[in-house]
């Protein structure tokens, strides 16, 4: 499917957790308003101005890496709220409360002097990067048609275009349009598409519904070319939905340039994975997260979902190829150099959530310029990002079969060798959770009604419980990648569901999920052995991990409470993605209170935090303006959503 991944918040279906990480493929950013004659975004790979952060993670290898050093272990404990922006979605949630964002999920981009963010209800907001006082708001009427597919009002960032004499900011909306803005006044560019939009409808190749189709997530832009995914409804009545199909499009005009077929058309490699043609009528198989970009080499990356419907595959038999795959494509041209899938013939909607991370690491010896896409089920899969050859071994292993009628699961699936999974994967003796011999009798007696095992296990008409659940593992905001020591950090949840098949009602599909819920244990207690939420520090030159903290307190009091052994911190329920500077590793929780943490990045201690005025849902991102570092959240959601920036004060 899409992009369910925040389904616990909307409407109890989704745990959001996890994803983006990358190396040092950096971006085109400018040191003025006014970008320097010889600075275009055709340049191999530049080293982004040190004060800048000029894409959704910094750079198009989404390593969400700073070298900044002001804020550092020595000086963190001093920081201060510097200044608020209050969403411009205030102003129209005040005049119609039905329109309602679940979290302000939006990381900003900073040029220069100024910040850049979209917002939930799809305005676009330029913010002047010192006093937070705004400079222009763009609303591109998002909300005209209604609340948006799958989690509603829900954006999370724009991307930056400068020729070195035109600045742009590119918007895909909600609503499937794609706007180019003029980055000093924030109008529309009239020479780009249609009015200044192009409409991300047209030119699919089948009919598409606005209203399941839509775009959340920032685009790639990689020379001239703006490369754009989609999010496409989760829970289709039918089985006939729209492509995910990737496009690129000329960043001047608008024009589509190519298509990526994530289904493969009549004639195209992969068509026959896609049996008894059912390539003529499924859709999905979308990247509906952030993609990753290699400038120099002109590849962008792109991680697809599952193709409709997540759960149950009967009327798409086969591998289903490019589905739940990381495709490298020419940017330039749209055409394949390679890929690989992850999941054969995807029945647990494990999505490819996050942005691959582009990562130059030195393996027994030899230099590699390298990929690595975390996942939901909790692996992690290393490339050279050339070639697609994998870093480690990634095994075929037999996986269990479907019971479900019509249904055929595929007989193996890939496993990585290394790095080892960073969380629990499937029910057993191992991931249960035994803290008395009772509570132990108990869980198994819960979970006796439905099917269990290992991981891979498929659905059935029973209701199996899996683990990791569609959130994950890992989720969209991904991880973070240190470019100096090649330690990669992964926040991931261990958060189990349960996927109940049944007859569909009114549609030619055979099967549908009816249920799709969290497991609550004993005392509601969770069923898995702590912690529930994690950091994982792994050292991609060796695959091995150096250290794995809990993420917060979590339910730690409660367990107490209910006189247990106090089982130390079991990690929050839930936090936002990481941002890695010289010495901390930033992340923020909502524990008992909403939380900003700077960890040490070498040891996982905690060294500093502080209480946020509400909910994280957005990554943190780190800029220097006028001499002075700054650490900027998007956090609230509803009537409370804002962008809070935090500094050191004048004297230090």
């Amino acid at each position: 499917m899409t992009h369910q991944e925040d389904a616990s918040e909307d409407a109890s279906m989704k745990l959001v957790l996890t994803a983006i990480l990358c190396l040092l493929t950096a971006a085109c950013s400018t040191p003025s308003n006014t970008p320097s004659a010889n600075q275009t975004s055709q340049a191999p790979n530049p080293t982004p101005v040190s004060g800048d952060w000029p894409t959704y993670a910094n750079d198009p290898g989404s390593s969400k890496y700073s070298a900044l050093s002001q804020i550092n272990k020595d000086t963190v404990q001093d920081l201060k709220l510097a200044w608020v922006w209050e969403s411009a979605d205030q102003a129209l949630i005040a005049k119609n409360n039905k329109m309602m964002a679940l979290g302000f999920k939006s990381t900003p981009i900073k040029i220069a002097d100024v910040l850049y963010i979209s917002t939930s209800l799809g305005q676009v907001a330029a913010i002047d990067a010192a006093t937070g006082e705004e400079r222009w708001v763009f609303d591109t009427k998002t909300y005209d048609i209604g609340r948006p597919t799958n989690l509603g009002f829900n954006h999370r960032g724009v991307a930056y275009w400068s020729d070195g004499k035109q600045q742009r900011i590119l918007m895909p909306t909600n609503n499937a349009y794609l706007w180019s803005l003029d980055a000093v006044t924030g109008k529309a560019d009239l020479s780009f598409g249609e009015n200044g939009r192009v409409d991300l409808t047209q030119e699919l190749g089948r009919p598409v519904d606005r209203k399941h189709y839509s775009v959340i997530s920032a685009p790639m832009i990689v020379g001239d070319t703006v490369v754009v995914g989609s999010s496409i409804w989760d829970r289709p009545k039918n089985k006939q939905a729209p492509p995910g199909h990737v496009r690129g499009f000329d960043v001047k005009t608008g024009e589509q340039i190519w298509i990526f077929h994530s289904i493969p058309q009549a004639g195209e490699a992969g068509n026959e994975t896609w049996e008894d043609d059912s390539w003529k009528y499924t859709g999905n198989a979308n990247v509906w997260t952030v993609m990753s970009a290699d400038l120099e080499l002109g590849y962008v990356y792109l991680p697809f979902g599952t193709s409709t419907n997540d759960y149950y595959g009967g009327h798409r038999l086969g591998d289903n190829k490019f589905a739940e795959s990381l495709v490298c494509l020419n940017a330039a041209t749209g055409e394949l150099v390679w890929h690989f899938q992850m999941v054969h013939h995807g029945l647990w909607d494990y999505d490819l959530p996050a942005a691959p991370n582009l990562v130059d690491i030195t393996v027994d010896g030899k230099a590699i310029k390298a990929v690595a896409q975390i996942s939901k089920q909790a692996f992690v899969y290393v490339f050279d990002r050339v070639t697609g050859e994998p870093v480690w071994p990634i095994e075929e292993r037999p996986v269990p079969a479907s019971d479900v009628p019509g249904e055929r699961a595929a007989l193996t699936q890939p496993f990585p060798t290394r790095p080892a999974p960073f969380d629990l994967q499937g029910i057993s003796d191992d991931t249960l959770i035994d803290f008395t011999p009772e509570l132990r009798a108990e869980v198994l007696e819960l979970i006796s009604q439905y099917a269990y095992g290992e991981i891979f296990t498929p659905p059935t008409l029973r209701g199996t419980i899996q683990l990791p659940g569609h959130g994950g593992g890992a989720n969209w905001f991904g991880a973070a990648f240190d470019p100096e020591t090649s330690m990669f950090y992964i926040p991931s949840h261990t958060a189990p569901i349960i996927a109940k098949l049944v007859e569909a009602e009114d549609s030619d599909m055979r099967y549908t999920v009816s249920r799709i819920g969290r497991v609550r244990g004993p005392q509601r207690l969770p069923i898995t052995k702590p912690p529930y939420t994690r950091i994982s520090a792994i050292n991609l030159n060796t695959g091995e991990y150096t250290w794995v903290k809990p993420n917060g307190e979590g339910m730690r009091q409660q367990i107490i409470d209910m006189g247990l052994p106090d089982p130390g911190p079991v990690g929050a329920r839930r936090s936002s993605g990481p941002l890695l500077t010289k010495s901390l590793l930033f992340i923020a929780i909502r524990d008992e209170k909403p939380l900003l943490r700077a960890l040490d990045k070498q040891t996982g201690q905690l060294v500093h935090q502080i209480e946020l005025p509400a909910n994280p849902a957005g990554t943190p991102m780190t800029y220097m303006v006028g001499g002075k570092q700054y650490i900027s959240l998007a956090i609230g959601s509803r009537a409370d959503a804002k962008l809070v920036t935090y500094a050191l004060p004048a004297n230090n």
